[in-house]
């Protein structure tokens, strides 16, 4: 069994890293800066218990590899570029290979399950950061991250076990879970905040507009009978089996969605996290206006560049207020 991990930033980055520090088969599809530099040096990962530096294949474009049956392809992009990755994947030949979409939001799964049969659903707690090309680090211990994997829409297979035994073995914490969704669409209600943190940093979180923002996505879960699990930081599995721990001389950025601004991508998740819960709402008749406004706030945070962190919660409430 072969891993290609599709999207090699903070999260990809650590995947393929300690894969290929265990032993296993792991290549990466990267680009820009983070090609060069992961062909010239490898990947320094940073962890709480120190560096260690992977080396692995590294192409530019799915078209540059030989696909095997027998290949596991997460995707490690944002949900704004997965559609365009699923056609690569397709254009390079991939047909029955296993996608699995370690990703934040929910709509992954049915996007690659239109074009692909074998799809896996992925829920990844995981803090990790970007710091450079070339280096990322994982905040987690005692394991790196915290999964769930199963089939899309439900149940487990023997391919769901062999990738979760080698998650295992790179030291993930990594479960089979038939009901894979209901932790990803958990995830999703602690996802609502993420723009949030792009906008003001830390102290808009405790501004009371998270609580509002989870309010209507559990309103409307519970309108379009989704169920969804606790997998918040309270969590007691989360506790146990991985906590954010300090990594000398690196900084955790924060959300997803504050890295994107924090590298300049010239995108953001909104549209795939609040604007997930402003869809269903609108689906089943459920008010939805702090979700509305926070896609508005990530609109106008990539059109007119603002740098993470940089808006006072006095304009973000007068964004959401519309």
């Amino acid at each position: 069994m072969r891993f290609i991990v599709y999207g090699i930033g903070a999260i990809g980055g650590t995947l393929a890293a300690k894969l290929a520090l265990s032993g296993a088969d792991a290549v990466g599809i990267a680009r820009g800066a983070q090609l060069a530099a992961l062909q010239t040096d490898g990947l320094l990962l940073r962890t709480p218990d120190g560096d260690h530096r992977a080396r692995f294949p590294v192409v530019a474009h799915p078209a540059d590899l030989t696909l095997r049956p027998d290949d596991v392809i997460f995707l490690a992009m944002k949900s704004q570029d997965t559609l365009s990755a699923l056609d690569a994947l397709r254009d390079a030949g991939a047909r029955d290979q296993a996608i699995v979409c370690a990703q934040n939001g929910v709509d992954n799964e049915r996007m690659a399950l239109r074009l692909f049969a074998n799809v896996n659903a992925m829920l990844v707690v995981m803090p990790a950061t970007f710091i450079r090309p070339g280096e990322v680090a994982a905040f987690g211990a005692p394991h790196a991250g915290l999964f769930d994997i199963g089939r899309y829409p439900t149940g487990t297979d023997e391919v769901t076990a062999a990738i979760v035994a080698a998650l295992n073995i790179a030291g993930f914490a990594a479960f089979p879970h038939p009901n894979a969704m209901e932790s990803k669409y958990g995830k999703l209600l602690m996802n609502l905040a993420n723009v949030l943190d792009a906008a003001g940093g830390d102290a808009i979180q405790h501004s009371g507009i998270p609580e509002r923002a989870r309010a209507e996505g559990q309103a409307v879960l519970r309108a379009a009978g989704i169920a969804f699990a606790d997998v918040s930081p309270d969590n007691e599995r989360r506790q146990r089996l991985m906590q954010m721990q300090p990594i000398p001389g690196a900084e955790r950025v924060g959300s997803s969605s504050a890295q994107s601004l924090a590298r300049g991508t010239g995108s953001i998740e909104t549209d795939y996290l609040n604007g997930e819960i402003v869809l269903l709402g609108r689906l089943h008749g459920v008010p939805t206006p702090v979700n509305d406004g926070l896609c508005r706030l990530g609109r106008l945070l990539i059109a007119e560049k603002r740098p993470a962190g940089s808006m006072s919660l006095a304009e973000i409430e007068r964004v959401i207020a519309g």
